[in-house]
């Protein structure tokens, strides 16, 4: 097993969109000993000053963090809610994030959202943002026209795929690509980045964007969809079914703790009060899963 973790980010999410996607994507390495499991959690669509149960959601991840060791922390976006921040020095920095996520043991690096972890601006692919945004505001300097910047984007991630030699690749983005929740499937994304990610034998796709927690499993190929968006505002009542195969669906708070092993990956989704509520399994050996406890809870 290699002894580092490449994370390759094509867009970091508390980056300004200044500039198109190049060849030369960002690259952090994140130490690991030789033979150890890797162990993180998932968390996203978190940060409103600890409201909406916030406070707890972090409260339990200290917990899962401490008993499991954690490495590091990945962020599937929506990070500071409803205005985002004015710079640097602007409170909600600290009302959502410094104050809130206090745990010893989640002072670890948190990576924002792609053992090779790819990591996706998947904004820029929601068409109604660029023709019918409503009352929200996108900055596209830097990234207009729509198609180049999407079209470069893409080029870039499927060399940065193809040049991995990692056991496991996951993609990590804000949006939904499969979600039987409010938001649903991203079709911009299902025809556009999901080629990329079958062609490259991506392993699990990881996003936040629906405030719940899912996971789906591709039935024409082996792409595993992970919805963690239940970092703090929640409970939308919407469940819509789509083609794929639902595993598991809760519509409350909560989060997404990964372990990787060399042949093994492991999930856990954990409830606000610190519950693993559902747990899967993969064995890379023999391309199948192995083990599988799933419910499908709507409320």
């Amino acid at each position: 097993m290699a002894v580092a973790l490449a994370l390759l980010a094509a867009m970091s999410a508390l980056s300004s969109c200044t500039s198109p996607a190049t060849a030369e994507l960002t690259r952090l390495e994140h130490p690991v000993v030789d033979g150890a499991p890797l162990r993180l959690l998932v968390v996203g669509d978190w940060g409103r000053k600890g409201g909406y149960n916030q406070t707890r959601v972090a409260e339990q991840m200290g917990k899962v963090a401490e008993e499991t060791e954690i490495d590091f922390v990945v962020s599937t976006g929506d990070n500071f809610l409803e205005n985002g921040l004015a710079g640097v020095d602007d409170m909600a920095f600290h009302d959502s994030f410094m104050d809130v996520y206090t745990a010893k043991s989640l002072h670890k690096p948190w990576y924002l959202g792609i053992v090779d972890f790819f990591f996706v601006d998947t904004t820029p692919f929601q068409l109604q943002y660029w023709t019918d945004p409503g009352e929200d505001h996108y900055d596209w300097r830097g990234v207009a026209p729509r198609d180049a910047y999407i079209a470069n984007l893409l080029e870039d991630v499927d060399a940065a795929m193809k040049k991995s030699t990692a056991t496991w690749k996951i993609a990590v983005g804000h949006h939904t690509m499969r979600s039987v929740s409010a938001h649903g499937d991203t079709q911009e994304l299902l025809e556009l980045l999901l080629p990329v990610l079958k062609e490259n034998g991506v392993d699990f796709y990881i996003n936040g964007h629906d405030h719940c927690l899912e996971h789906i499993s591709s039935r024409d190929s082996p792409i595993q969809y992970f919805t963690s968006g239940g970092g703090s505002k929640a409970w939308r009542g919407i469940f819509q079914q789509n083609e794929d195969k639902l595993q598991f669906f809760y519509d409350g708070q909560g989060f997404l703790s990964l372990e990787l092993s060399e042949n093994r990956a492991r999930f856990a989704f954990y409830d606000v009060f610190g519950e693993a509520l559902y747990h899967w399994s993969f064995s890379k050996a023999n391309l199948q899963k192995v083990q599988s406890s799933a419910s499908v809870t709507e409320e």
